[in-house]
């Protein structure tokens, strides 16, 4: 499929050096976007830009906290001052370090959580789209989860925040619409990105559990993530905004 209208155009990825933002970044690449690869370590995102330099792409490695307003303000202006534009804003950074009951958590750990998914996506997006709207509109993907939609018991604070993030998608795609700005979120169920296999790794039928929650009794393959990404930013879904698409085998069926 030819998604020939994305290319040329400037990606931040946050979250991007790693897991699914790795192959969002890598699959944006192959299609002619230029990418700007965002995470807190800079030899990880050095690594998949020189991987996509390799293939013949272009690509900007940034080092950037994504709940830090900051280390964004700096991402956009190095954005800015290296590709001279940016076209797409993908708020793929996401922690959940907060597995439990309610009762159990700390206020401290929701507001780390909070930082990084959802203060976070919405200053990132909100700075650029002034920039957006000055080269005439914009594409925003915020990665949200199955969980801020079908929220399970035990992931309260992550679940919530993904929730919140889904409702600031609505509220983006209202407020920038005029300037054919688009904003649609992305909500995933298992892949075998860092987050959840770091929570197989630990929790006794995390996995197992997973699988037989989906209609397709399986967790999907990293790469599996880029069509979905592609669809939200082609023309393809020219006449979709504010609306969440699913990619999680059938999760939120059951």
């Amino acid at each position: 499929m030819n998604f020939s209208e994305l290319k040329g155009k400037v990606a931040i990825v946050t979250g991007g050096s790693r897991g699914l933002g790795r192959a969002m970044s890598l699959g944006l690449a192959k299609e002619g976007v230029k990418v700007v690869v965002a995470s807190r370590k800079l030899e990880n995102c050095e690594a998949v830009c020189a991987q996509i330099v390799q293939d013949g792409g272009e690509a900007l490695a940034v080092s950037a906290h994504a709940g830090q307003t900051e280390s964004l303000d700096n991402l956009i202006n190095q954005t800015l001052e290296h590709f001279g534009a940016i076209d797409i804003v993908i708020n793929n950074a996401g922690i959940n370090p907060a597995v439990g009951g309610l009762s159990d958590l700390e206020p401290l750990l929701f507001q780390k959580m909070f930082e990084v998914d959802l203060m976070g996506p919405w200053y990132l997006a909100s700075r650029a789209a002034p920039h957006m709207a000055k080269q005439g509109g914009g594409n925003v993907i915020n990665v949200i989860s199955v969980s801020g939609l079908k929220p399970p018991a035990y992931q309260g604070f992550y679940a919530s925040l993904k929730a919140g993030l889904n409702a600031m998608t609505k509220v983006m795609a209202a407020e920038w619409a005029g300037d054919n700005i688009r904003v649609n979120a992305l909500a995933l169920g298992s892949y075998h990105s860092d987050l959840f296999d770091s929570s197989a790794a630990v929790i006794p039928g995390f996995e197992e559990g997973a699988k037989a929650a989906s209609l397709q009794k399986r967790i999907a393959e990293t790469g599996e993530v880029v069509g979905p990404v592609l669809y939200l930013l082609s023309d393809m879904s020219k006449y979709t905004t504010g609306s969440t698409l699913l990619s999680d085998g059938g999760y939120c069926v059951l």
